[in-house]
């Protein structure tokens, strides 16, 4: 993997990445992952270039092997009162608090920083875009992010079959427009994006 030009940080540190912020429903999820230096992964890569196959595979040994993971989340109606960014972020930070672990500092995928401040100390933070194909902590997290959503939304499609969820993971394909057009929007749907705005 080529490895991103870094700045110094100290101590832990915790790769961040998010999957689903693009769907038009279901929830927005971050992850959190240190590595542990004596129990490295070979394979490591942006999951959305990994196999659904490849990426459970890497997902199971993650949460084996690296020193300590977290995964969040935020819901559909948090997106819809923050907006999708914020909601973003707000996973992220919850990633990183449900760590068993404090870290010294965490490297995100993409251009923004989560609030790194918590009671009172504050956490370094590196924003990398692209990190995810880049630096390993990062591609983890990418990994467990993914995996996750993934699974979540094949539970909401035994609640609520009628979308397929499973199939296409709340993102807008012709066959989720389709069953919108025919069924409406649930309450997992985000009403503050297109197409719902204007079905709602």
């Amino acid at each position: 993997m080529r490895q991103a030009k870094l700045f110094e940080l100290k101590g832990l540190i915790a790769g961040i990445d998010e999957a689903g912020r693009g769907p038009l429903a279901g929830p927005v999820a971050a992850a959190a992952v240190i590595l542990h230096p004596d129990r490295p992964i070979e394979g490591l890569e942006d999951s959305k270039k990994l196999s659904a196959a490849r990426r459970d595979a890497l997902a199971d040994q993650i949460q084996t092997q690296a020193l300590a993971w977290s995964v969040a989340w935020a819901d559909p109606a948090e997106i819809d009162a923050l907006n999708i960014l914020a909601a973003t972020l707000l996973a992220m930070r919850r990633a990183i608090l449900g760590l068993p672990v404090a870290p010294g500092g965490v490297r995100v995928d993409g251009n923004r920083l989560p609030n790194l401040s918590f009671g009172g100390r504050r956490v370094a933070g590196e924003a990398i875009v692209g990190g995810d194909a880049k630096v390993a902590e990062i591609s983890a997290a990418s990994i467990i992010a993914k995996t996750t959503r993934d699974r979540m939304m094949v539970e909401l499609d035994r609640i609520y079959p009628c979308y397929e969820f499973a199939r296409h993971k709340g993102y807008g394909t012709e066959v989720h427009r389709a069953r919108l057009r025919e069924f409406g929007p649930c309450r997992e749907h985000r009403f503050t994006f297109a197409p719902l705005r204007t079905t709602s």
